[in-house]
């Protein structure tokens, strides 16, 4: 079995397993993933606070270099990049009770803000490497997280 090698590895972190091979629809398929991990991950309670926040900051620690990584030979935010889309719906979903009508959603809300890159979304994509690559996401996934409080607050009342 030949070695991985350093370029392997920033494919499979940046394609998030290889969901970014997926010619259409790879960044709504890894939201989507990303959904059902966090309900098995999280789901119980809230005494999981601080460890999705942990898992979201190394993702996207690692997604922006090896993002960043395989840009040279992908090109500028490759459709074949998801990990940012694993980022940004991450942090949609931070602090939200672990249900599944908030997941489908928080899902929607981030997809609308990653497709449509309203109030500034779209000048992070400016950004250098890979923070250019991820930093949208995070902007869309913080949008979509504050909507989403305010949907939780409102049913609750």
């Amino acid at each position: 079995m030949r070695p991985m090698g350093s370029l392997g590895f920033h494919r499979l972190i940046s394609t998030f397993l290889g969901i970014g091979y997926i010619p259409k629809g790879g960044g709504t398929v890894a939201a989507v993933v990303c959904c059902i991990a966090w309900y098995f991950a999280w789901s119980g309670g809230n005494e999981h606070f601080w460890a999705p926040l942990l898992v979201i900051l190394a993702l996207l620690a690692l997604g922006v270099y090896s993002s960043g990584k395989v840009e040279a030979g992908w090109g500028k935010d490759s459709y074949r990049v998801v990990i940012d889309e694993v980022v940004g719906m991450g942090v949609t979903l931070l602090f939200i009770p672990v249900r599944w009508p908030y997941l489908v959603i928080g899902l929607l809300l981030f997809r609308f803000f990653d497709i449509a890159k309203p109030l500034y979304i779209r000048k992070m994509e400016q950004l250098s490497g890979g923070w250019g690559v991820m930093m949208d996401d995070v902007l869309a996934g913080v949008y979509s997280n504050l909507l989403l409080q305010l949907i939780v607050f409102a049913i609750r009342l």
